[in-house]
């Protein structure tokens, strides 16, 4: 597993990194956000990716 590809999903209510997703960079330039149930609010919130 490659870790250019991986990329980090952080919470935007809390802050806190959840999840760790792969993508390809070559293709899809824009940051990733996708609504992920964040286990610290409890509750389903958009994440967004991180440097």
């Amino acid at each position: 597993m490659s870790q250019d590809n991986l990329a980090k999903l952080e919470c935007t209510q809390c802050h806190t990194i959840n999840y760790h997703d792969h993508r390809n960079k070559k293709t899809v330039k824009t940051r990733l956000e996708m609504k992920k149930h964040c286990k610290r609010c409890k509750k389903h919130t958009l994440h967004k990716e991180t440097k």
